[in-house]
This record gives structure tokens, sequence and C-alpha cells, in this order.
């Protein structure tokens, strides 16, 4: 085996050492995030709802106010609302140019 090879055993094994370690911890914070969750859920708030704005807070105001438009004209088009208001009408129009 050459030097290069013997090199680039040892990077691939620790490349794949600090992926699964990374693994671990993602396991970890992933049980502490449900942990919250089931926190908040024991004072008495809605988890679904909270969940929904940690999502909603990942985006840019642009992108909610787009999701927000077309989710709209959707629901209109399925009789779930009676009017698309004129804001989400506004993005969808800017969104198509």
């Amino acid at each position: 085996m050459t030097a290069l090879q013997v090199s680039a055993q040892k990077q691939l094994g620790q490349l794949v050492e600090q992926i699964e370690r990374l693994e671990e911890e993602k396991k970890a914070l992933a049980g502490d995030i449900r942990d919250k969750y089931m926190e908040a859920k024991g004072v008495g708030f809605d988890v679904k709802a909270l969940r929904k704005i940690v999502s909603l807070r990942k985006k840019s105001v642009t992108d909610r106010q787009e999701e927000e438009a077309v989710l709209a004209v959707y629901m209109h088009a399925l009789g779930m609302i009676d009017e698309v208001p004129e804001q989400a009408q506004r993005e969808v129009m800017d969104a198509a140019e």
C-alpha cells in the first residue's frame, strides 16, 4: 500500500468517525427538542402551533407571505374561504412574474 492510500484510509476513517459522532449529537438534540415540546405541552401550550411557529420563524418574511398567498388561493379554489385577501392576490401575481 502506498503512503497516499494509507493517508486516504486514515482520512476516510476520521470522516466516518466524525459523522458518527455528529449523528449521535443530532440524536441527543432531537431528544432534547422533544423534551422541550413535552414541557410546553405540560404547561398548556399547543405543541402543533409551536411547531408551526418554529417552522415559520425559519423562513423569510417574503417566503412566508408567498406561502400564505398560495395557500389562500388554493383554499379559495376549494371553497374553504369566500375571497382571496387582496394582499394574497398581489403576492401570487408578483410571484408569477
